[in-house]
């Protein structure tokens, strides 16, 4: 197939199409017959028109039972911005992850497959998971952490990791998950937030083959959060020496994971918490001012997770009555590259218990100790959904291809990303190399304040390169001028017109964050601000802040954030579609491109290049720097010709791999201060930036 003609559109423009077997094999195509909808648009358009009817069959579906029923499925009585849904409905979510599979004699199927980076690895099924659920809640109770205490998770993304949430839910407790590579200003300012009165954090991690010093991290942080009252920490690297911690130890506040949860007895009864309480406060990476902490209920955000894990991902519990050796036949293994700090970690968790699957968790980098560690782990643990940033793909895609090859792969039934735009031949590689051709790649973007996707794929549309079939269902999506008003074959801003069920209820200290009910100064500066950032914009309209486009095909795109927009002599493009341009040079591993000042034109483009080995050395005159540049031109025309192109080794990143532009742009108009760093996973890209500066030859304008 002609990748050109297959991004542009026309006949041959899609890449994948179910088979039979897809449609065969779909639960989302089964609630299509069971209400009579000839096809998967019309489900969308009584979806978008009824928003109470989807979430009623959602629930039946999944198999929600409530503890109380609900009083109606949607109260909007204060605006589609403070949407309840289920109100008066009792509902833990733990109790519909773990103890309906158990009661339905499933309990010895997986449940939480973990491996480290350093090869240490275990499974739990969901009658052990439920026992170390009930451990550990009953562990915290001993700590005098009750129903609405906040606790913060500062943990890799281990099993200890995912039972602290669980166990946090189990009691009606409120987690708050923080990125294991925070700094202790980052995770201080989310534990004061919050008002945490525990940290749950580990005696430290691998990362590339070094041991990083969580728990010191931890003290830090704890040592200006007056809150924190306990520090409850995991044995990961080190635990003792001689009988003694060799990590810090504050006597009387730190207390060993292990040695709590042994004592505890396995059964404790979930809390009869109400659909719409609170359980999760999750803070957002914002580039600037304080983090918004998004604050999620049992009945929210992880049936959002678990509804877009079947409709989008088609993730399926299997056929339990039967054994392979390795679980139930037909069960899905989710795999997400995420941190627990990252939405994608709880979403993976939530939504695959809910689900019935099994979730994978992987402590560690992706390409250590070689290029090949998520091929191997695809294979050795037969995962069947893969997801994983684009920014990912592109450094792993640098690497000689037969460290993919040579891992078979047919376990894999879908591919799945998130988190940034993807490039043509990125998508592509993902596609043919790892997907063999016969795997969709499940393109998904929603954010922390979503509880899941906005638009995504299925696996019963068939595909363009780099799209997504349309807003996932249940999510009335659209895409937008200045003033509202839809448009289609131009790019606009995506925007929700109805709530949904995962949506934030507001920012942490607004409405029901503490006993006054939203009244105190810091609860009304947090609802203005929840409104200000979603609902000013367009009054009853969610803008989301990303640049979409709907082709005349009906394929959406994203261009990349809004507020990362490039306006070159007056004309609007998105940093995605420059950098997919640069991609276009076969030299171009990855790019990220930046707006600078210019006198003339408003703004200029800048772009940071990394080659691929093969191209190494050619950055230093500046011949490369004129043909990337020519092509940017030859896709996007000459108003958006760079003017100047930088060769780097390395772009700055997350830990999930997205790029930090911000910091890019920090970095070309040479400020001292580049922001919040906390969220960096590789801080030597600064200097080679700086070093990318100085060099001469790479000027094109």
């Amino acid at each position: 197939m002609n990748t050109d003609s297959a991004i542009a559109g026309g006949a041959d423009a899609f890449a994948w199409r179910p088979s039979e077997g897809h449609w065969e094999r779909s639960r989302l195509a089964v609630m299509l017959r069971r209400l009579c909808f000839p096809t998967l648009g019309a489900f969308r358009e009584r979806a978008a028109a009824e928003p109470a009817w989807f979430w009623e069959e959602m629930v039946r579906e999944l198999g929600i039972i409530w503890t109380r029923a609900p009083t109606q499925t949607l109260d909007l009585s204060r605006g589609k911005e403070w949407a309840v849904w289920f109100p008066g409905a009792g509902f833990n979510y733990t109790a519909a992850g773990l103890d309906r599979w158990v009661a339905e004699g499933r309990g010895d199927t997986a449940a939480l497959i973990w491996e480290g980076e350093d090869g240490r690895g275990r499974e739990l099924t969901y009658g052990e998971l439920l026992d170390e659920v009930g451990r550990a809640a009953n562990g915290l109770k001993a700590l005098g952490i009750g129903r609405g205490d906040r606790v913060g998770i500062f943990l890799p993304l281990t099993l200890e990791c995912a039972i602290a949430m669980l166990a946090c839910g189990r009691i009606g407790a409120i987690f708050t998950p923080i990125f294991s590579g925070y700094g202790a200003g980052a995770v201080a300012a989310r534990l004061n937030d919050a008002g945490a009165r525990l940290l749950v954090t580990a005696d430290g991690f691998y990362r590339r083959g070094q041991v990083v010093a969580m728990k010191r991290i931890a003290d830090e942080a704890v040592a200006v959060s007056p809150t924190v009252e306990k520090v409850l920490v995991v044995r990961r690297v080190g635990d003792r020496a001689g009988g003694a911690p060799v990590v810090p130890w504050c006597e009387g506040r730190d207390v060993w994971w292990d040695e709590l949860v042994a004592a505890q007895p396995a059964v404790c009864a979930p809390e009869d918490t109400g659909a719409d309480e609170t359980y999760m406060i999750i803070y957002t990476s914002g580039t600037t001012g304080q983090p918004k902490g998004a604050r999620h209920v049992h009945a929210g955000f992880p049936l959002k997770a678990a509804a877009d894990q079947l409709l989008c991902f088609d993730v399926q519990p299997g056929d339990w009555g039967e054994h392979d050796g390795r679980g139930a036949i037909g069960q899905d293994r989710v795999f997400w590259y995420s941190d627990m700090g990252w939405m994608m970690a709880p979403w993976l968790i939530q939504g695959a218990l809910l689900r019935g699957a099994a979730a994978f968790l992987y402590d560690g980098a992706p390409d250590w100790p070689g290029p090949n560690r998520v091929w191997d782990m695809v294979d050795r643990h037969r995962l069947t959904v893969l997801g994983i940033a684009p920014t990912a793909i592109r450094a792993l895609m640098r690497q000689d291809v037969a460290h993919v090859r040579r891992h078979d792969r047919s376990s894999l039934r879908a591919l799945a990303s998130s988190g940034e735009p993807w490039n043509p031949d990125a998508w592509w590689w993902y596609f043919r190399e790892v997907g063999e051709g016969r795997c969709p790649v499940i393109n998904y973007s929603g954010g922390t304040e979503i509880g899941g996707g906005i638009v995504g794929c299925t696996t019963i549309e068939p595909q363009k390169p780099c799209s997504f079939s349309g807003p996932v269902p249940g999510m009335v999506a659209d895409v937008v001028d200045a003033g509202g008003n839809s448009v289609r074959g131009q790019v606009g801003e995506l925007v929700v017109r109805q709530p949904w069920v995962g949506m934030t209820q507001g920012f942490w200290r607004g409405p029901a964050a503490d006993d006054q009910r939203g009244e105190s100064e810091g609860a009304r500066a947090a609802d203005e601000r929840y409104l200000s950032t979603y609902w000013a914009a367009l009054p009853g309209t969610w803008v989301h802040g990303d640049w979409a486009l709907v082709d005349e095909d009906g394929s959406w795109f994203i261009h990349g954030r809004s507020d990362d927009t490039l306006k070159v002599a007056g004309k609007r493009v998105g940093p995605a579609e420059v950098e997919s341009a640069a991609m276009t040079h076969p030299a171009v591993a990855e790019a990220a491109a930046v707006g600078v000042p210019h006198e003339l034109k408003g703004e200029d483009v800048l772009l940071c290049c990394v080659l691929k080995p093969s191209a190494a050395g050619m950055g230093q005159n500046g011949v490369l720097a004129a043909e990337i540049t020519e092509a940017v031109v030859a896709v996007l025309g000459k108003t958006l010709r760079p003017g100047r192109v930088l060769f780097t080794g390395e772009l700055p990143k997350t830990r999930n791999a997205k790029v930090m532009r911000r910091v890019v742009r920090s970095l070309c108009l040479e400020k001292q201060e580049l922001g919040d760093l906390t969220g960096l996973e590789n801080p030597t890209a600064i200097e080679a930036i700086r070093t990318a500066l100085r060099t001469p030859h790479t000027d094109t304008a």
